[in-house]
């Protein structure tokens, strides 16, 4: 995955805000999207627990940005359908695949470098730690978060809960973790900071 992309990260953005205006989720939406095309990623997968939503929309204003693709695995042929209901005009920039997310992420996507769980999946924890061991220089994020109640973070894997939406576990997985199964190498790392401001009450996200 290529450097950190202001220029992407903002116009990514500014699409979300357009594409996922009214949607249930908005302030995730934008976040992901910026995320996502600030460090140019290619191969954008979500496995989702039922249809998609304003979330996949994030990571197609990303793909119109990056010019990357967006693969929405899905679980059955009702899901596609309300799916593509869902997502509008924005349905012909995604790529629907229906079939199990565990098995689809540890064969056919292996090489996605940005990845998307609904933690409404029954299986997200063990999806989570599977793409952890498999995936290399990647961003993982579980979005609906808070709904995953209580639960062990997979070892190794230091990742980050994010009051946005429902809930952003965000964590990035170093190639080096996967090749020696181990922590990331120590040096100099990026965070996300989550600031409040009194008066509006309004979330701001850094990374430094």
């Amino acid at each position: 995955m290529a450097s950190w992309s202001v220029e992407n990260a903002t116009g990514a953005y500014l699409r979300a805000v357009k594409m996922t205006k009214g949607a249930k989720e908005p302030d995730a939406a934008e976040f992901i999207s910026a995320l996502a095309a600030g460090n140019n990623a290619q191969l954008m997968v979500i496995a989702c627990a039922s249809a998609a939503d304003s979330i996949t929309l994030a990571l197609v204003a990303a793909a119109l940005q990056t010019g990357g693709q967006v693969i929405c695995i899905v679980r059955g042929v009702h899901e596609q359908h309300s799916s593509e209901i869902a997502l509008g005009d924005s349905a012909i920039h995604v790529k629907f695949v229906i079939g199990d997310a565990l098995n689809l992420l540890s064969n056919d996507y292996r090489e996605a470098d940005c990845i998307l769980i609904d933690c409404y999946l029954e299986n997200c924890q063990r999806i989570l730690e599977t793409v952890k061991v498999i995936s290399r220089n990647a961003i993982v994020i579980a979005y609906h978060a808070c709904s995953m109640g209580s639960w062990r973070c997979p070892q190794g894997l230091k990742a980050h809960l994010l009051p946005i939406g429902e809930g952003l576990l965000v964590t990035k997985i170093a190639e080096n973790v996967n090749k020696s199964n181990r922590s990331p190498v120590s040096g100099k790392k990026s965070r996300w900071l989550v600031k409040i401001d009194k008066c509006t009450g309004e979330e701001h996200v850094f990374r430094v």
